[in-house]
């Protein structure tokens, strides 16, 4: 086996785009999934390899046993998946490199940093659309003057949706953002979720409404900037009334852990139809205001935010199989800089600073 670089999850949607995107880097992935027959057929789109196994807990044991490089993680809910897996890559040495975009899988991930520093590997969470193009934003505005007093961070998707189900990655996110959060004289502290509502102008005339969702883009947005109130918002905040009267009751009962571990596994399996994409770009959009009132806003403009996610993950693999890392635990911007999401094929638009 030539390749080092493992994909786990290798024939869900993401895994199949990461191996697309390596591809075109000149380099080849490692398939790791359950059912051999479903990984060869993915593999040939690919050129990649494929290593069947029969359960996560077996991957690891085999990333123990053969050292990849680099182990992309696509298996969610991350909460879950994650700690085995980075276990077995500190052990040897393997670099990390997962999905995730909710407040607790970041948290977790970002306790690993002692450990991962003492182990000498690095470990990335948050390599996909949310949380490397809203903290891309926050960190290019920040240059050159950091700590402001807020943030607003706000995710605009676009996203060609393909036949199948859910998966448990993306319920697991949802799920985990029903307890309303976000960043308040520096600490995270509880909030009502969906609020804040606010009507956006993108770049190209369109509009938008956005409103508060504590994903993963709270944290990170936080850690890049150090501000003191952060908030993170999304365009993909429901909007029905009678969602929004029925979120109090539901956060109260994704609290559970054994709960919410039972509705991810059978939401996961929801069929979702095909869909085209809703607007030609999804952007990262941030506003930063310091205490003597000076803001600064910007955009991050990029195309199909499930492509821009296989090639934030694949990116990052390259770098690190070029020793481009450092030993902890980061995400995508707070390691490689604002020109990172660049590299990926996105574009900043930054309007001139001023004062509100």
């Amino acid at each position: 086996m030539t390749a080092q670089i493992w994909v786990l999850g290798g024939t869900g949607r993401s895994a199949r785009t990461i191996a697309a995107q390596l591809a075109r880097l000149g380099l080849t992935a490692v398939l790791v999934g359950r059912d051999a027959n479903r990984l060869h057929a993915t593999a040939q789109q690919t050129g990649s390899e494929t290593l069947p196994v029969p359960s996560l807990t077996a991957a690891a044991a085999e990333i123990r046993q053969r050292h990849p490089a680099v182990v992309i993680n696509t298996v969610g809910p991350f909460t879950t998946t994650a700690p085995g897996v980075v276990d077995a890559c500190r052990a040897v040495g393997s670099h990390y490199i997962d999905l995730a975009n909710d407040v607790a899988a970041l948290s977790a991930a970002y306790e690993m940093h002692d450990a991962a520093v003492q182990a000498g590997h690095t470990v990335i969470t948050g390599a996909g659309f949310g949380v490397t193009a809203t903290e891309s934003v926050v960190v290019k505005l920040c240059e050159g003057r950091p700590a402001p007093l807020r943030v607003r961070v706000d995710m605009v998707p676009s996203i060609a949706m393909e036949e199948g189900t859910a998966g448990e990655a993306l319920i697991g996110t949802l799920l985990g953002s029903l307890q309303g959060r976000r960043i308040t004289d520096g600490h995270l502290a509880p909030a009502r979720i969906f609020s804040d509502a606010e009507r956006l102008t993108l770049p190209d005339g369109s509009q938008v409404t956005t409103a508060s969702m504590p994903s993963g883009e709270l944290l990170a947005a936080h850690r890049a900037s150090r501000a003191r109130h952060v908030l993170s918002a999304t365009s993909e905040a429901p909007s029905s009334a009678l969602f929004r009267a029925m979120m109090p009751t539901l956060s109260t009962l994704m609290r559970s852990e054994r709960l919410r571990s039972f509705t991810t596994r059978h939401l996961a399996r929801v069929h979702v139809r095909a869909k085209e994409r809703p607007r030609d770009h999804s952007w990262g959009h941030g506003v930063v205001t310091w205490s003597d009132g000076e803001t600064r806003e910007g955009w991050l403009r990029l195309g199909d935010a499930q492509e821009f996610t296989g090639a934030v993950s694949a990116e990052i693999a390259r770098r690190l199989l070029a020793d481009k890392g450092r030993p902890g635990a980061y995400t995508p911007a707070a390691l490689f800089g604002p020109t990172f999401a660049e590299s990926c094929g996105a574009t900043y638009l930054l309007p001139q600073p001023g004062r509100r």
